[in-house]
């Protein structure tokens, strides 16, 4: 069901900043909204010629209510009504709701897919909900939620209770107490949670701050008290999340090491390469700058709200900004926590703080400085040091407020230099300036964290999981030379090391500006065999930052499906697909649908897994809902007739799967009723080492095979690809992954191509395995391409069949890695031996 809503007002600016408002309470998309607002000539006023055009356009068959401010505006769509088809005025309502407050209930409601009586009526509730909350008790607009023994304020309705476990490795943190504060959204129901291991005080639900401090960690018993029309529901919805432990259920944490020597934390960690390139520099030891309170700005406490309401919206709009290039750099699922801090701008306990400072009075920015203190000294005092570290992520939402106040930071003492740290934020890696920083080091991390592939995207090189010691050695070292292509860290390097790594780095420099001259020109190794060179793309965005790739060997179709209430229709469908093929001008490669398991969506459930990453995802999900499967491929085949296009399914493991993947296909492509597209090719992911073994079976039913390195050497080395303490293990250049790579190549045959699409496929120091090994085809970050095609070019088949034979035989990815820096010294290629730690 899909209701219209119409905004009438006096002032077109107030009207189109209303809906901006109720637009940042739908993260899920919202209806159709129409503006009928102020005259033609820019002044104020209203014309009912125009009210009816706008019920017209807003009109989709389900019901149009329209909002109205003031005096003539009643009049003017009162008249309106007599404007339009009879058909069309029997579903329009005009409601007498507030104008603001009942647009953004009103736009909630029907984005939930409520009638038209209903959304009027829920706009209407806004009303009696300000009356009810300027009584005689008020403290302001953000009065406190419900304390213990207050109960009889609560919502009607019988007392639900209930308790659940904590499964979470690192407890109620920051990203499942988002997802439980969500999950209330729109109940009426007061819920209160107490941490009963601790013995400690009930706290609002509704308030992120107070659900992530309860100090609730693995193990814990978390005891649950709703109340309200709502109060079943509300507790349903918290032990079906409780009981999926938050989608991150698993085995509490091991104790980290401490006061390990450098020896020691050799035996460790490993220096891992994530980000290619050379830095050489000074050492910048990261510290958070401080954001300086502003002066006082004099204004009455309802300006000073208004003040802190810009605010909060500047750093909202900011945090989804992140959001956007973290959910297209790293997914979703990691992405997910910006949405805690987004949660924390609107946390009722902070806004009630914030407000009652407020109405002490305290100007705008001292009160939210002194609300968030509060809650960041909160987490430093928790007992958990994962709970502890979340201090940073409250530490960011306050600074990101303060400066949108006119909050100054304070001058970083070493603003230039190579970054050494513990670990990156991916808003700092994001906000990382290049020009600033040659390089970074860090401690934990890996290759494939969301810190090390958005620094990769911005051409800073990195080292990652160089360890604690490592690391603190470093950040006292007066220079600092970093490979990120090699893992090399060299402390206060002597002259002739450091002449040889700045040759180095001027001989990368050289290659990466010939690299993107030639960006262009096909990627044809020394001895004239021709390697296509593609891009991972999620948006026709990145499909224009493809910088001479070839080809999209990877679309993430998945990013169609994110942030929706329902999954996107098959028009929604092609017309995504059709614009990324045009701005890619070339052969695309379509993803199906790889989400559930550890890639949930809300309206595509899976029941609770022990282990999601083993479970219900890609195709089993897919051919588990026939009708999401042929939806997207039916919209896959109609931009096939037009586009030349692969189709590609993820996650196979066995032959039947594929063939039941085919059958759909061909459903769509008789669906759609054009005969089968002529450039239509048909290819699996290779993600599961089984289907690698396999390949020789899956080789007559698929025209390519695309390897993702990234799961398929987490299932190979059973070492979770985001677990920093495994970011040496899960090296993607281990002997036993390559050997699988290996084994689908044989598999393939001479007729079935082999690419690779994981972030192996853009680490240039293994282009001359993958080209040895029988690989034809590198998909990779969008703006690796050219660099990558360099890569290729300079690879003679016959040596790199040598390297790859060779890799095989090694024990470990360190000495694969050892292996290709020696190569590096030859063939006229500057380099200087590899010295992991040296000072």
């Amino acid at each position: 069901m899909t209701v219209g809503i119409v905004v009438v007002s006096h002032s077109r600016a107030l009207a189109e900043a209303a809906v901006a408002l109720a637009g940042e309470m739908l993260q899920d998309g919202r209806g159709p909204i129409e503006v009928a607002a102020g005259l033609d000539d820019g002044g104020f006023g209203t014309d009912a010629i125009a009210i009816s055009e706008a019920v017209a356009r807003a009109d989709q068959g389900d019901g149009v209510v329209v909002l109205m401010d003031m005096g003539s505006a009643v009049l003017s769509a009162e008249l309106a009504l007599e404007m339009v088809d009879d058909d069309v005025r029997e579903r329009v309502v005009l409601t007498p709701a507030p104008l603001v407050e009942g647009l953004v209930l009103a736009s909630v409601s029907a984005a939930g897919g409520a009638s038209a009586a209903a959304v009027a009526a829920e706009a209407g509730d806004a009303l009696e909900a300000k009356a009810v909350h300027l009584g005689p008790a008020d403290l302001g607009p953000s009065s406190t939620p419900l304390e213990p023994g207050t109960a009889d304020t609560a919502p009607a309705g019988d007392e639900e209770v209930g308790s659940f476990t904590v499964a979470m490795p690192h407890g109620l943190h920051a990203r499942p107490a988002a997802q439980l504060v969500r999950a209330l959204h729109g109940l009426d129901a007061e819920v209160r949670l107490r941490n009963v291991t601790l013995d400690g005080p009930e706290v609002s639900a509704a308030s992120l701050s107070k659900v992530a401090t309860l100090g609730a960690l693995h193990g814990h018993e978390v005891a649950v008290r709703a109340r309200g029309g709502d109060a079943a529901e509300a507790l349903r919805r918290i032990l079906g999340l409780a009981g999926d432990g938050f989608g991150e259920a698993g085995p509490a944490p091991a104790p980290l090491a401490v006061e390990l020597d450098v020896e020691e934390q050799r035996t460790e960690h490993r220096p891992v390469p994530a980000s290619p390139g050379i830095g050489i520099g000074p050492v910048r030891v990261a510290r958070r700058a401080a954001v300086t309170v502003p002066d006082a700005r004099p204004g009455t406490p309802h300006e000073q709200r208004g003040r802190l309401d810009e605010a909060r919206t500047r750093a909202r709009d900011q945090l989804h900004g992140v959001r956007g290039t973290a959910a297209r750099e790293i997914g979703e699922a990691e992405a997910a926590i910006f949405d805690a801090q987004v949660l924390l701008l609107d946390d009722p306990d902070l806004l009630a703080d914030a407000g009652a400072r407020i109405d002490g009075g305290a100007d705008a920015a001292r009160a939210w400085a002194d609300a968030l203190d509060d809650v960041e000294q909160g987490f430093a005092a928790a007992a958990d040091e994962y709970l502890r570290a979340r201090a940073a992520d409250v530490r960011d939402v306050r600074d990101r407020v303060l400066r949108a106040l006119g909050g100054r930071e304070e001058q970083d003492t070493a603003p230039d230099g190579i970054l050494v740290a513990d670990d990156l934020s991916p808003a700092d890696a994001a906000a990382l300036d290049p020009a600033r920083t040659p390089a970074v080091v860090l401690a934990g991390s890996s290759p494939t964290a969301h810190a090390a592939i958005l620094l990769r995207a911005r051409g800073v090189p990195a080292v990652v999981g160089v360890g604690a010691a490592p690391a603190a050695r470093a950040g006292e070292a007066t220079l600092l030379v970093v490979d990120g292509t090699t893992g090399e860290v060299v402390v206060d390097p002597d002259d002739a090391t450091l002449a040889a790594f700045r040759d180095r780095a001027a001989a990368f420099d050289r290659r990466r500006d010939d690299a993107r001259r030639r960006a262009h020109e096909p990627a044809v190794t020394r001895d004239g065999t021709t390697v296509l060179v593609g891009a991972n793309l999620g948006s026709p965005e990145d499909a224009r930052a493809a910088h001479g790739a070839d080809l999209a060997g990877l679309v993430r179709t998945e990013f169609g499906f994110l942030d929706r209430r329902e999954a996107p229709t098959v028009d929604e469908q092609e017309a995504s697909y059709r614009a990324i093929a045009e701005a890619m001008d070339g052969r695309i490669t379509l993803r199906t649908l790889d989400v559930g398991g550890d890639k949930p969506l809300d309206y595509l459930p899976v029941a609770p897994e022990a282990n999601p990453f083993l479970g219900v995802r890609g195709i089993r999900l897919a051919l588990a809902r026939p009708r999401i499967l042929a939806d997207q491929l039916t919209a896959i085949v109609r931009v096939a007739h037009d586009h030349p296009l692969d189709v590609m399914f993820p996650m196979i493991a066995a032959v039947d799967e594929l063939t039941a993947a085919r059958r759909a296909l061909d459903e769509a492509v008789e669906a759609v009723g054009r005969g089968r597209p002529a450039g239509l090719r048909v290819g699996i992911m290779v993600e599961v080492p089984a289907a690698a073994l396999k390949a020789a079976a899956f080789a007559p039913h698929v025209d390519f095979f695309s390897i993702g390195t990234n799961d398929l050497t987490q299932y190979t080395l059973a070492a979770e690809r985001g677990n920093d303490q495994l970011a040496a293990l899960a090296d993607a250049l281990d002997p036993g992954v390559l050997a699988l790579i290996a084994a689908t190549v044989r598999g393939a045959g001479d007729d079935v191509l082999v690419a690779v699409c994981g972030e192996l496929a853009g680490d240039e120091a293994a282009v001359p395995i993958l080209i040895g090994l029988g690989v034809r085809e590198l998909s990779v970050a969008p703006g690796a391409a050219a660099t990558v095609k360099e890569a290729v070019r300079d690879v003679d088949l016959g040596s790199a069949r040598d390297v790859a034979a060779a890799a095989l035989t090694c024990p470990d990815a360190g000495a694969v890695r050892a292996l290709l820096s020696t190569e590096r010294t030859v063939g006229g290629r500057p380099g200087v031996p590899s010295v992991p730690w040296t000072g």
